[in-house]
Order: C-alpha cells, then sequence, then structure tokens
C-alpha cells in the first residue's frame, strides 16, 4: 500500500494493494488501522455512490464548517478526472487546483482533506463513484467554487460543448469571491 504526496498539505493519493491471479483480484480498499498508523485518523459516518454518463461534471463542491468534509474518493467503474482546490486561506496552496484520473483500473483514490473544494468530470463512457464521508451532509452548509473559473484554469478532460451540468453547478461564484472560512486546522 502506498501513500503518495501531492504538494498539497494533507492531499493524499491511496494506491492499494492489490492481489490478483486467474480468478479476479481482491484488495481492501480502506482499513482504518492502516490510514491510521500513517496518521490519517478519521472516522468515516457516510458513504456516497454516483453513476454518471460521459461529460458530466460534478463540482466544485464543499461544505463550510462545522459540517466541512473528509472524502476518500474512488472510482468503482470506469475513469473519472477528480479534481480539488484548496479554499484554506492560510494554506501555502491555497488557490491551487489538483487533478488526477481515478479509474476502475488503476484502483487509485484520493483523500480529500476538509477545506478543499471537490469535483470531478466523467472521461469515460461511464462511471460509478463510491466515495466515504467523515461528516453527514447538510444541505444548509453547501457552497462551491464555480466549474469553469479562469483563475483556476482547470481542464477538465471535457469539450465543453459536451460538460453536462446541474444548474446549480454554473451558478457557483468564481475563487475569488468565495467567503474563504477554511483554515489548515478547521
Amino acid at each position: 500500500m502506498a501513500f503518495i504526496e501531492t504538494g498539497l498539505p494533507g492531499l493524499i493519493v491511496y494506491e492499494p494493494r492489490v492481489f490478483g491471479d486467474d480468478r479476479g483480484y481482491f484488495f481492501e480498499s480502506y482499513n482504518e488501522a492502516v490510514f491510521a498508523a500513517m496518521g490519517l485518523e478519521m472516522r468515516f459516518v457516510q458513504d456516497n455512490q454516483a453513476r454518471s454518463v460521459y461529460g458530466v461534471v460534478r463540482g466544485l463542491h464543499f461544505q463550510k464548517p462545522p459540517y466541512s468534509q473528509t472524502k476518500l474518493i474512488r472510482a468503482i467503474e470506469g475513469s473519472i478526472l477528480d479534481v480539488v482546490v484548496d479554499c484554506r486561506k492560510d494554506s501555502p496552496t491555497f488557490g491551487n487546483a489538483y487533478s488526477i484520473e481515478l479509474s476502475a483500473e488503476n484502483k487509485k483514490q484520493l483523500l480529500v482533506p476538509k477545506g478543499f473544494a471537490h469535483g470531478y468530470s466523467v472521461i469515460s463512457p461511464f462511471a460509478e463513484v463510491m466515495y466515504k464521508c467523515d461528516a453527514f451532509y447538510n444541505k444548509e452548509s453547501e457552497g462551491g467554487v464555480l466549474f469553469n473559473d479562469p483563475g483556476l484554469s482547470i481542464d477538465w478532460k471535457v469539450p465543453g460543448d459536451k460538460m453536462i451540468l446541474s444548474e446549480k453547478d454554473k451558478l457557483y461564484p468564481v475563487f475569488a469571491d468565495v467567503d474563504h472560512c477554511f483554515t489548515l486546522h478547521s
């Protein structure tokens, strides 16, 4: 098992050890003791799963404190481009975006700490995404960053005319206009 630093404080790529043979494969997608041994201690309370078709862009979302969430994200079918933006105003990487392809094939996962806006685009014909959260969803604390904020220059790997978005995701403010209520330790 490998935990890979991304250069953004707390944002970790997790590559589980996969055991494969002629029957298929097996791996532990999450083991609390393994994560705790790396100093990654959280208690997950909710699992979410979403299925989407090519071109769907979801995000960039966050929940404001005290309902902010740490998430462990993986694709269980297909491929997504997972994207985060550091919204922690005292972080040395404040305003930086990071993206990684997560797929059923590569089995990589992204551990996204509180204080990041998160989203993904579906880059395969369809994808099924599952993510663990350490806090319950709270509608009143929803927030977000505009997915196509020119200041962030995110390449979603989907042509603009093929993007499928919710109306809500089209209305979020640009990063500069977001109320940045997150800190490294919130």
